[in-house]
Parts: C-alpha cells; sequence; structure tokens
C-alpha cells in the first residue's frame, strides 16, 4: 500500500498528510471547497501532496482517511469510495455538528453509523482519540523506547492489520482493540479520548472503559446543553 487519501484539509488531515508524506506515501489530500481554494495552503505545509476534489482523491488513493467534521459524513462520496478501506479519524463535536441525537446512539459507535451510510465501503476507526497536535508531536521511528500508541477497530481482520501498518509507519504503536462497535471505547466521553500514552497504558485505558458509564456521560451532556 503506497497512497493515501486523506478527505478533510484542517488540522488533523494536515497534519496526518505531513506524517504520511515523511512516511513515504504518496498523498492525496481533499478540502470541503474548491481545490484551487486549498493549493496554495497544501504547497506549504504539505509540500508533494497532490490536491484534488473528494471524488478524485477517493479515487486516486488505495486507502482513505476521513477527517472532516463527523456531521458532515453523508456528504463524502458514497460511490467513489465504494470497495476501498476507509480510516474513520472523526468526532462528534456539539460546537461543530451542532446537537445531533443521530450521532450520539448510546449503543453505537460513530464508525458504525458511517459505515452504515459507506455501506459498500470498509471502515476501520483509528486516529480520533489523540490531538492533531500530539499526533505532530509525538511521532517517534519503530524503535524508539518512548513510542506513543494509537488504537484500532475494525470489523476485518485483514483490514485492520493494513490500517496498523499504516499507524505503524506514520510513528506510533498499533492497539487493536476488537471489532467496530469497540470503536465507543476511543470516542469523547471515554477515558481513552484524548490521550497519548504508550501502549501499556493505552490497554489500561481501555480495560477502565463502561459502556453503561459513557452513555451517562453522554445523557448528562445533552441535558446540560
Amino acid at each position: 500500500m503506497k497512497s493515501l487519501g486523506i478527505i478533510g484539509a484542517g488540522k488533523v488531515g494536515i497534519v496526518l498528510a505531513q506524517l504520511a508524506i515523511k512516511a513515504g506515501y504518496t498523498v492525496y489530500i481533499a478540502g470541503s471547497e474548491d481545490p484551487k481554494k486549498i493549493a496554495l495552503t497544501v504547497s506549504i505545509l504539505v509540500p508533494g501532496a497532490t490536491v484534488g476534489t473528494s471524488e478524485e482523491v477517493a479515487t486516486q488513493a488505495e486507502v482513505i482517511i476521513l477527517a472532516i467534521p463527523l456531521g458532515k459524513y453523508k456528504e463524502l462520496p458514497k460511490e467513489a469510495l465504494a470497495d476501498k478501506l476507509v480510516i474513520d479519524a472523526m468526532n462528534y463535536w456539539w460546537e461543530v455538528d451542532g446537537d445531533r441525537p443521530d450521532l450520539t446512539d448510546l449503543h453505537s459507535s460513530s464508525s458504525e453509523i458511517v459505515q452504515r451510510y459507506l455501506s459498500n465501503s470498509r471502515i476501520v476507526k483509528a486516529f480520533n482519540h489523540i490531538g492533531y497536535h500530539d499526533l505532530y508531536d509525538e511521532t517517534r521511528p519503530s524503535d524508539a523506547t518512548d513510542r506513543k500508541a494509537i488504537a484500532i477497530a475494525g470489523n476485518t481482520e485483514q483490514d485492520v492489520e493494513v490500517v496498523a501498518d499504516i499507524v505503524n509507519n506514520l510513528g506510533f504503536d498499533p492497539v487493536i482493540i476488537g471489532n467496530l462497535h469497540q470503536g465507543i471505547k476511543l470516542q469523547p466521553g471515554s477515558p481513552v479520548f484524548g490521550a497519548h500514552v504508550n501502549e501499556f497504558t493505552l490497554r489500561h485505558l481501555i480495560q477502565t472503559f463502561s459502556e453503561s458509564e459513557f452513555g451517562q456521560k453522554v445523557v448528562t451532556a445533552r441535558q446540560l446543553d
């Protein structure tokens, strides 16, 4: 796997593109607007990346990373993403997405919601629990002793292994936690969210996750809003 496509040219998308270029991938990137509007920014921040529309990026790259606001997932090019391995790095943010109870289903991870929409794609959740600044600052070579870890959730072993290889190449230790539903452990409100820790600590945080407690936090947040 030699090419990565990133849909989303915000802070997370740009940092992932930078790490991918550094790791030797061919990188394609799309923003939410006309590619011409982000071409200069990308040329300065991610020299070597190719700018295109979401459809072009989805078609040209072997693996796609979603780095747009979760509330816009239905704007993704569904047909162009068919039969593709898609890494979901998105999260629900009330401030960005607005009041969206459909995105905070207590019985489903947000990646399962994306999978239902992109029914012909293969979704794997990764890169969503660590902040963009930590992604940029914490990358380390594979032999480093102070490497940080990134959790991965997906339904197909082969796809999860491909994503684990990408995580490793971008400078982090991959931690596979189970199927796509288990991705709920990586979302805002969980003890894992925001963690930039080593593999041992990340596995411990995942073990402390309680789905019932997580659900209560979501309900409380809705009531406060």
